[in-house]
């Protein structure tokens, strides 16, 4: 029946232009921390969402920071780079409020600054966060002893307006990105790994967020400015789901030490896996029986798997990957109702599920069902 209903769905309504369209006006403004570092930048009148960040482009960098090539050279797995990035502006949301702040990447800490930050301490390289170690000389066991725990720093900046196209700067957030596993080749040529435990990675990020903390507050246009810090535990590079954030502290304007920390309980679960069903079984079902409704309809495909978002133990979000090779538009067009009928008649409305259709790295259709709506968005892509 389920089949049948798919494809007689009259009332989906499917967006056939490759985007959305926004109003592209612009709001010119000047960007200040003194009187006389003033720097033009653009802010877009729109957002896309009531609960996004309105963008201050620079510029000199009018999409991302100097230190944004940092990030992907240094974490190995693609969702935990976006997860990272996105995630800082998501607790970012409790101390700095969208309605009031303004979003820029970070243009303090450079590119430069950053790699020698991340690398290995030496005489060269005294700020190097990671303990001192001549790799070329050293043995396993002198590895295991000193693994880089750290991997990626990002700054994040949120500015307010100070007066009629004026901002400056109101708040900075800090993310720190720490290793799960170490992998290290010793001189030999031979490959190892040195796994991190949470707690482990917890005392360690700790301890670095102090010492960046007194780094920036050298900078006499950080030194009073609050600071936020997140600590993110990275998965492995292979891991089909991001890692999650640890803990967070706020740090007062002016103040030269962190006071304390919050723990965060956010983690993405992989569907279908062993973890999935054995401490969310009833959410794995449901997965189950989309995957067996899915098949039944495209008998020959493979691979979908799903990223359940959870906080505090609840799941908030669903992402799943249906990949599937299409002979014509027509059946992407069939299949998309199909699926858009399982998505309103299996998943609960209490949190949101999105659905990326594709073939081979070709998006084909999307739909999304926020918490809450009863009717998904669905969107074919041409």
């Amino acid at each position: 029946m389920r089949k049948m209903h798919a494809l007689l769905l009259s009332s989906v309504l499917f967006v056939s232009a490759c985007t959305p369209v926004f109003d592209n006006r612009e709001e010119v403004i000047q960007e200040t921390t003194d009187e006389n570092n003033n720097q033009s930048a653009i802010v877009p009148n729109y957002t896309m969402s009531e609960e996004d960040y309105r963008m201050i482009l620079t510029e000199s960098s009018p999409t991302v920071s100097s230190a944004r090539g940092v990030t992907t050279n240094q974490m190995g797995n693609r969702l935990d780079i976006d997860e990272f990035e996105s995630g800082l502006r998501r607790h970012s949301k409790e101390y700095y409020d969208p309605e009031d702040y303004f979003f820029q990447s970070g243009q303090y800490l450079t590119d430069d600054t950053l790699i020698s930050w991340l690398s290995r301490e030496s005489e060269g390289n005294e700020v190097g966060l990671n303990p001192e170690l001549d790799e070329d000389e050293a043995s396993e066991e002198e590895f295991r002893d000193s693994p880089k725990y750290i991997s990626n720093i990002v700054e994040q900046d949120y500015l307010v307006k100070k007066e009629e196209n004026v901002v400056e700067l109101k708040g900075v957030t800090i993310g720190i990105s720490l290793r799960t596993v170490y992998n290290f080749q010793t001189p030999d040529g031979k490959n190892y790994s040195e796994n991190h435990s949470t707690e482990e990675l917890l005392t360690k990020g700790q301890q670095y967020a102090e010492e960046i903390l007194k780094r920036i507050r050298e900078d006499e246009e950080l030194k009073d400015v609050p600071v936020v810090f997140a600590l993110y535990e990275e998965e492995e590079a292979s891991s089909k789901v991001p890692g999650s954030f640890l803990s967070k502290a706020y740090v007062k304007g002016s103040s030269a030490s962190i006071g304390g920390w919050d723990s965060i309980d956010e983690k993405h679960v992989l569907f279908p896996s062993n973890e999935a069903e054995t401490d969310h079984f009833d959410d794995s079902q449901v997965f189950s029986d989309f995957r067996k409704e899915v098949s039944d309809y495209f008998p020959n495909f493979v691979g979908m798997i799903g990223n359940g978002f959870y906080v505090n133990n609840d799941l908030r979000e669903v992402t799943i990957e249906i990949p599937i090779e299409f002979q014509s538009q027509s059946e992407v067009v069939g299949f998309t109702q199909y699926v858009y009928s399982l998505v309103v008649e299996m998943f609960p409305d209490h949190y949101g599920v999105q659905v990326n259709i594709h073939s081979m790295d070709d998006p084909e259709s999307l739909i999304v069902k926020n918490a809450g709506e009863e009717e998904p968005f669905v969107h074919v892509y041409k």
